[in-house]
């Protein structure tokens, strides 16, 4: 997910509009902080020829990256790229993405915000109270997903925050079962943009997958933070893939367009994440610094699509 504040202030936004606090679950703007335009984008200017995807990889784009474009251009937008699927779409919105035919990929709305999480017990109370509303909303909407987050160390143990996380997620975890929904916490860095983030490493996220045991709690691999904080990204996705159920895409340093300014090779990791047979989507979650924002989401989409 995205960078430090701006993904703060993001989530913020989105919980306080969210179907757990209102069903009105609003994007946050990101004009001023991002200098996106904040004049909204015409319909045909949007649409494009539906790309010949290859099919291989099931394309996802985190709404929030592009959230100057209004929902409804966005879906017209994606759907012309081939897409199917968008990220981090609250419930009030669902119901656009069912307009254009686009699937909720990584629903969001029952998280506190990426501070306040399960490796914390005093905010177990609320979180149980909001999973516990959320879940079944999000399977009698047909979709699987729901991102949670780990928060903030605040000096705990590795130990410590697996014990809490355990305690509080067994909670819920049963219903996600019930409902074929899973739980998925993110892995974000704690190195530039979210720091004291306990969920920061692979191997860390990956043990708290086989303490809770359990099929409906898995891992997003976010490849941007995991390449600020841990690197071997290859190795570490070929070593603990059967945990992830989700990825993010970005370029590095900065978040921003995956193309040759940064230091990753996509194609290569595209390539690895396909070999170990993985079914799930891929959304790609930079920030465009290109005027034509859609026009590097293409490029994107081309880069991962193999």
């Amino acid at each position: 997910m995205g960078t430090g504040q701006s993904r703060r202030n993001a989530l913020k936004t989105m919980i306080t509009g969210s179907a757990i606090l209102g069903l009105s679950s609003a994007m946050p703007s990101y004009a001023a902080e991002r200098g996106l335009s904040d004049t909204p984008l015409k319909s045909d200017a949007l649409s494009d020829r539906k790309a010949p995807l290859k099919g291989n990889v099931k394309h996802s784009v985190c709404r929030w990256c592009f959230s100057d474009i209004e929902l409804d251009e966005f879906c017209i937008a994606v759907k012309g790229m081939g897409l199917k699927a968008i990220d981090l779409v609250g419930p009030a919105e669902w119901p656009v993405l069912k307009k254009h035919g686009l699937y909720s990929s990584m629903c969001n709305g029952a998280e506190i915000n990426l501070t306040d999480g399960w490796n914390d017990k005093t905010f177990h109370p609320k979180l149980i109270e909001n999973y516990t509303k959320m879940i079944p909303l999000v399977a009698e909407a047909g979709y699987k997903n729901l991102i949670c987050f780990s928060g903030s160390r605040r000096g705990k143990t590795d130990e410590e925050g697996w014990n809490n996380c355990v305690e509080g997620l067994k909670q819920v975890i049963k219903l996600a079962e019930q409902h074929n929904v899973v739980l998925v916490m993110e892995l974000l860095n704690s190195k530039i943009d979210h720091k004291d983030y306990q969920c920061d490493h692979t191997a860390w996220g990956a043990e708290l997958a086989k303490r809770l045991g359990s099929e409906n709690f898995k891992l997003l691999y976010d490849i941007y933070h995991m390449q600020v904080d841990e690197g071997d990204v290859i190795h570490n996705i070929r070593t603990y893939h059967p945990y992830i159920a989700h990825y993010h895409t970005a370029g590095v340093p900065g978040r921003n367009e995956i193309d040759d300014t940064q230091e990753l090779f996509y194609p290569a990791i595209i390539k690895a994440i396909l070999a170990t047979g993985f079914k799930g989507y891929i959304a790609q979650e930079f920030i465009p610094k290109q005027k034509d924002k859609l026009q590097s989401l293409r490029n994107a989409i081309k880069i991962c699509d193999l």
